[in-house]
């Protein structure tokens, strides 16, 4: 009882998960032209997006709170979050080349978003280069939080402003409309927001086992220098 406690929002998350691929492949989804069946990536597609970007706003908040006391589980922190984050800006980016093969018929087009994320995930790349080019584990902190801190910066700025100041074919973005009541009723409602919760649970469960591995490694280390 004790266990479920306290892991109640992990069997959440599962539940949401189950729940989200079960109605994402058999649930009723709106008849709409052109998008048709795949309207049922956006259980996946753009919730896997709101996930990374609360994992990579915790990231931030870890990188400004080492920054504040120079405490190396911050560090640790930050950075489980940031490759969390990459995973599922990796799994976004392939659910929406499928999407758009599907859509607009091909897997990568000239859109606008699709290019910033590209360069968004390039800088967020740089920042693992960055950190394994310093060797001293303070500096290698303190460089990368300040990377990391402007990088999620820029990263927001390429995938919300830039989008929306040029044509897009992405759906509020550039004066093409966003999904609307007619898209999203409230059936695919009451499977789109159960499924950002899962996903995000998903994501900050696995942040944590790269942390809790994380710092076995270290114990390791230190033992061994002991």
């Amino acid at each position: 009882m004790e266990t479920l406690k306290k892991y109640y929002w992990k069997w959440a998350g599962i539940v949401l998960l189950v729940y989200t691929m079960y109605m994402g492949f058999a649930g009723q989804v709106p008849r709409q032209a052109i998008l048709n069946e795949t309207v049922r990536n956006l259980y996946f597609h753009v919730t896997m997006w709101f996930s990374m970007i609360a994992l990579l706003g915790v990231s931030v908040y870890h990188s400004i709170q080492y920054l504040r006391k120079s405490d190396p589980m911050d560090d640790l922190k930050s950075n489980a979050y940031v490759i969390t984050g990459l995973v599922f800006a990796t799994l976004g980016l392939l659910t929406g080349s499928i999407w758009a093969k599907f859509t607009w018929g091909d897997w990568w087009t000239n859109d606008p978003k699709l290019n910033s994320v590209a360069i968004g995930m390039l800088i967020y790349l740089a920042y693992g280069l960055v950190r394994s080019s310093l060797p001293d584990e303070q500096q290698k902190a303190r460089i990368s939080s300040v990377y990391n801190i402007f990088a999620f910066i820029i990263f927001m700025v390429l995938i919300w402003i830039l989008p929306r100041m040029t044509d897009s074919l992405h759906p509020g973005n550039g004066g093409n409309p966003g999904f609307n009541s007619m898209d999203l009723d409230n059936r695919m409602r009451m499977v789109f927001y159960p499924a950002i919760l899962g996903w995000m649970s998903l994501g900050f469960w696995y942040a944590q086992l790269r942390i809790r591995i994380r710092k076995i490694e270290v114990l390791l280390e230190e033992k061994e220098q002991a």
